[in-house]
């Protein structure tokens, strides 16, 4: 990959479905706590259309209002074991982050998951140095919505930060946490939207790869 140089002084990056395809290690997790439950989720309940707005806001339509918060807890247990660690980093994703850094772009990463889990995983990716800033919702859904993430991410890189800025993100909250704050969004089409969603959302573009991006970003 090519050396990138960038007119957007910070990237933000969304993490599941745009920097890693993490889908068997939350949806392997989510099925170790539907069986440890003893709960069968109707057919086509569970799917890659669960993974990236936060887990909280779908349990209740796969397992009912009155065992959601149990299930929360028993999904927690089983993804902090194993599931957080089976996640994969899309091909190119670690050059180009790498190549960003090092052309002086500002890095943060802006995900729906627990902020303490995306910290382990960029641990273990070996990124944790490449991003100024890794924020994500809170255990106890202090940040619900991706605008709220975003909020945070521009109050930690200080007065300025969106004027400058893009984010990069695979679903429909992507697009429209960022342009809650006037950030417009490239969508990571590799990730896991339905057909036509980030288009009906609003985004800058979709890309196909993770070198598409690269080139949009120069």
């Amino acid at each position: 990959m090519e050396r990138v140089t960038t007119r957007h002084d910070t990237v933000l990056l969304d993490l599941d479905g745009t920097l890693v395809d993490s889908a068997s290690g939350i949806l392997g997790s989510l099925a170790a706590a539907f069986a440890e439950m003893g709960v069968e989720p109707a057919p086509g309940a569970v799917g890659r259309h669960v993974l990236g707005p936060p887990l909280y806001t779908t349990l209740p339509g796969i397992v009912g209002d009155e065992r959601a918060d149990e299930a929360l807890v028993v999904y927690r247990r089983h993804y902090a074991a194993r599931g957080l660690y089976d996640c994969k980093p899309y091909a190119g994703i670690d050059a180009l982050l790498r190549e960003l850094s090092d052309a002086g772009v500002r890095l943060a990463l802006a995900t729906s998951k627990s902020e303490v889990y995306a910290e382990r995983i960029l641990d273990h990716q070996g990124w944790t140095d490449l991003f100024t800033t890794i924020v994500g919702d809170t255990l106890d859904a202090g940040r619900p919505t991706k605008a709220d993430v975003v909020a945070e991410v521009l109050r930690r890189l200080g007065p300025g930060a969106a004027e400058q800025a893009v984010m990069v993100g695979d679903r429909r909250n992507d697009v429209a946490g960022s342009a809650a704050h006037g950030i417009a969004c490239l969508g990571a089409g590799w990730g896991y939207a339905d057909p036509g969603e980030l288009e009906e959302a609003g985004a800058a573009a979709v890309l196909g790869s993770v070198e598409d991006l690269a080139a949009a970003l120069r």
